[in-house]
């Protein structure tokens, strides 16, 4: 793996190295192992599906690629830069690029809707340089992000006035608010029933197809994996669509990978998963798998 490359932007980051890069990440808490000797990367426009038990490293891969958790030895690449031992500030410039759905949405319950989801225009430095932080561009953002997960009617709520499918909705608006160049789901379909997890997949669909945004998906449910595999945004139908023999490139960006005590265990294909013979991996190559 080689994450660096010459070309730089202004603000230091590579235009053309992968969005993601892990290089040999080790990571421990006490005599816990979270991550060990982690390598991979993504790419612009990839997806990457990450399965596992509880406790396998899946949680803590995204926290350490956004550094919320700095790694014990090894090296992280954020947009081709550098990240492991960036200065709080310098690295808040390369989270403004990056959005994040926590598990159970991670809203503030003091807050509004409309106040959670304009929240990181407002409090995300690197962001309110372009005029993103002022009261128009703000409220016009966050109305966009919230006609896209089509909630645009629940401005003036509370997260506890909204269902489980909405608030999860809305943590997707405000993950997108940014136009973020990555996304980072963490188990975005735990405690939904099936109708309502499978529209939360086709939204992060249509974001990933829409603008071509790299992503990694943490998720417990083999069906997530499969939609992101196999599924496409359709802007002609404006559907998200079963992908067809045109899309055989786009269907090739999805890549699984498979954590085991903080290892990787696997990384390919759908195809390549379901074909694995490691009785661990075909645990979570089937429906109904966790």
């Amino acid at each position: 793996m080689n994450p660096e490359t010459t070309r730089q932007s202004m603000g230091g980051m590579v235009d053309d190295a992968p969005v993601v890069a892990f290089d040999d990440v080790n990571l421990h808490f006490d005599d816990v192992t979270a991550l060990d000797h982690l390598s991979f990367e993504i790419k612009r426009g990839e997806t990457c599906v990450v399965v596992g038990e509880a406790g396998s490293g899946k949680t803590m891969l995204l926290k350490t690629a956004v550094g919320l958790v700095r790694p014990d030895t090894g090296r992280i690449f954020l947009f081709g830069r550098e990240i492991t031992k960036l200065k709080e500030n310098a690295l808040a410039e390369a989270r403004a690029r990056v959005g994040i759905l926590f598990q159970e949405g991670g809203l503030f319950d003091s807050l509004t809707i409309e106040e959670n989801v304009g929240y990181p225009l407002l409090n995300v430095p690197g962001l309110t340089h372009n005029g993103a932080g002022s009261p128009e561009k703000v409220a016009e953002r966050v109305l966009k992000a919230l006609r896209f997960v089509e909630l645009e009617q629940t401005l003036d709520k509370f997260p506890s006035e909204l269902s489980g499918g909405m608030r999860r909705r809305v943590g997707i608006a405000r993950a997108v608010v940014t136009e973020p160049e990555l996304e980072l789901y963490d188990s975005p379909t735990a405690g939904l029933d099936p109708i309502t997890a499978n529209n939360i997949i086709r939204l992060i669909i249509q974001e990933r197809d829409l603008r071509n945004t790299a992503t990694i998906m943490v998720t417990h449910r083999f069906q997530d994996g499969h939609m992101m595999a196999n599924f496409r945004y359709n802007p002609s139908s404006g559907r998200v669509e079963p992908s067809d023999g045109h899309h055989i490139e786009s269907r090739a960006s999805t890549k699984f990978m498979v954590m085991r005590g903080g290892k990787l265990v696997f990384e390919g294909s759908e195809v390549e998963l379901c074909r694995s013979e490691d009785p661990y991996v075909q645990k979570f190559a089937r429906p109904g798998s966790s």
